[in-house]
């Protein structure tokens, strides 16, 4: 049935446009949820050396950039996927924001789990979910795609049909990109890895002469040493 309701914002502008990705990472490093550190930088559990780490969870923490994100969230799907049926989180990072996206949007929830429940019933999926529903997946941020997207098999495998999947952050690897396109699932993020080091130097927190460096470890974060 889509998103028909009113909602109090489309009156005035708030749909117009795709969220502010600048705005977004500034509320991001406002509160830490990114760590930027191209000296020293951070190993991840597959080897990669990254410049950037980033914890969404830490949004949670502060009220006023909470609201700020999940509106941008609810923004983002009430006009890229206007037909949405039900919003299914990713375990465990998108469950907070789906849940809270949903209600704002007056509409279903369900939250995908890694793997099956090991008692109980043995869910994976949490939630009514019916055949047919046209649902998107709501993530904190996708790297290279790998997990998120094995939610939207599990999620067509129930037999719902996945029409996109919203983010907060993303990194902007060709990998991710390939990875989408080839799962045939478009994607919308509130914010981006380059938008993000724009802003760093903008504001002097990461020098500019820097920048060649960092945005050459998005284009290959696999051999990316360091600086």
């Amino acid at each position: 049935m889509g998103l028909f309701y009113s909602y109090p914002y489309a009156s005035r502008g708030y749909f117009c446009g795709m969220t502010n990705q600048k705005a977004v990472a500034e509320k991001l490093l406002q509160v830490a949820a990114v760590k930027l550190s191209p000296a020293e930088p951070f190993t991840w559990a597959s080897g990669w050396k990254s410049p950037i780490y980033c914890d969404n969870r830490k949004v949670l923490s502060f009220p006023f950039v909470r609201d700020f994100i999940k509106s941008e969230l609810c923004n983002v799907i009430f006009e890229a996927y206007p037909d949405a049926e039900l919003l299914a989180g990713v375990a465990t990072a998108g469950i907070a924001w789906g849940a809270m996206a949903a209600d704002q949007l007056k509409l279903p929830y369900a939250y995908v789990r890694p793997k099956p429940k090991e008692h109980g019933l043995g869910n994976q999926i949490e939630g009514n979910v019916e055949k047919g529903q046209k649902v998107v997946v709501v993530e904190d941020l996708i790297s290279t795609g790998k997990s998120s997207l094995q939610v939207v098999d599990v999620l067509r495998n129930a037999g719902v049909e996945v029409i996109g999947m919203v983010s907060i952050f993303n990194y902007g690897f060709d990998v991710a990109k390939d990875n989408f396109e080839k799962a045939g699932v478009p994607f919308r993020s509130l914010t981006n890895y380059p938008s993000l080091i724009s802003l760093a130097i903008e504001k002097g927190q990461v020098p500019a002469d820097l920048e060649p460096v960092l945005l050459n470890w998005s284009s290959d974060p696999a051999n990316w040493k360091g600086l």
